[in-house]
């Protein structure tokens, strides 16, 4: 797996200060998308041992709120190994810090049912997630003012809830 980039200190990606991985690889390919150079699975650098310890360490001050997972696509079976791996070792490290993953696909249509993103990882890669920002971004939906989106159509799920309920529970920002 490849990466684009490793923020160390975004306000925007999530709540709190924290620390941003942007994953190389999205078949999505969303127009007007903000980060298009990170469709190409393999823009950026490889993704190794160090890169990870790297995000580890980068999330270990106590004002850092957590982990946030980009793209490119996170939910790409391509990466859905290397990062349930990262989330294991993160959860582990933190267990108070959250963790946020932006994807295109829907949570309930396509990461809970058969689908293309589906893989051997996903239940345990959802499993660690707290806040899934999930679907795709749409130019004509595009909203400046929502927090943590870039369109209209995108939800923001409180992951365990769902999964325990069995139906999508919507996260509020600040509750």
């Amino acid at each position: 797996m490849n990466y684009g980039e490793i923020k160390k200190y975004d306000i925007a990606n999530g709540e709190g200060v924290r620390v941003s991985l942007f994953v190389s690889g999205c078949t999505h390919h969303c127009p007007g998308c903000f980060n298009q150079e990170t469709w190409d699975f393999s823009f950026g650098k490889e993704y190794t041992q160090e890169t990870e310890e790297e995000i580890l360490d980068a999330a270990a001050p106590g004002y850092i709120a957590g982990l946030s997972l980009l793209g490119g696509e996170p939910f790409e079976p391509s990466s859905q190994e290397v990062l349930t791996g990262l989330l294991r070792k993160f959860k582990e490290r933190f267990p108070q810090k959250t963790v946020w993953c932006y994807t295109g696909y829907l949570f309930d249509k396509e990461l809970l049912e058969e689908s293309r993103a589906r893989c051997a990882f996903t239940d345990e890669m959802l499993s660690m997630i707290d806040v899934l920002v999930d679907g795709r971004f749409v130019e004509a939906k595009k909203d400046i003012t929502l927090l943590f989106r870039g369109s209209s159509n995108q939800r923001l799920i409180n992951v365990p809830e769902s999964l325990k309920r069995k139906e999508v529970v919507l996260y509020e920002p600040g509750v």
